[in-house]
């Protein structure tokens, strides 16, 4: 399975990545979010991860994860690998490119199913009903917090 959800922001690259790669803020700014808490940590080729457990609401349904979590500042993408569950093994990246008097921000979702001949079904139900609608709210949210009006998230000091 690969999705791809993709949004223009009126806001630099760098702004963006300062504010979306404050993971644990997340749930103060984005109202389906309902947790994003650091429940370890572990190594990787360069550096460590964060182990971070996730839970959202898509439009009343609770749904949570576990993932390895990285940001990478040199190119300002966000890292993710789940590491439990239905999603075990999927990968997702956040990339952020700018473009004009903005940046393109496309989160990426792959993953591989366990049981291939099930993909039929967990696709459509993981990647359009679960995926789609999440990181899309997500990144309207985003969006609109950094463009309006109203209060923006705040940058790190």
């Amino acid at each position: 399975m690969h999705t791809s959800t993709s949004l223009f922001i009126r806001a630099s690259r760098k702004r963006i990545f300062e504010t979306v790669s404050q993971l644990t803020r997340w749930p103060e700014w984005l109202p389906h979010y309902r947790e994003v808490r650091v429940i370890g940590s572990q190594p990787r080729l360069s550096g460590t991860c964060e182990i971070v457990r996730m839970a959202a609401s898509r439009d009343g349904i609770p749904i949570s994860w576990v993932s390895a979590y990285w940001a990478d500042p040199e190119t300002c993408e966000l890292h993710f690998e789940h590491l439990r569950a239905w999603t075990k093994g999927m990968k997702v990246v956040w990339t952020l490119t700018p473009k004009g008097d903005g940046t393109e921000v496309e989160i990426l979702h792959d993953l591989r199913f366990r049981v291939p001949a099930m993909a039929w079904l967990a696709e459509p139900i993981i990647g359009g009903f679960f995926i789609d609608n999440i990181a899309g709210k997500t990144l309207r949210t985003f969006k609109q917090q950094l463009e309006g009006p109203g209060p923006t998230p705040p940058l790190p000091d």
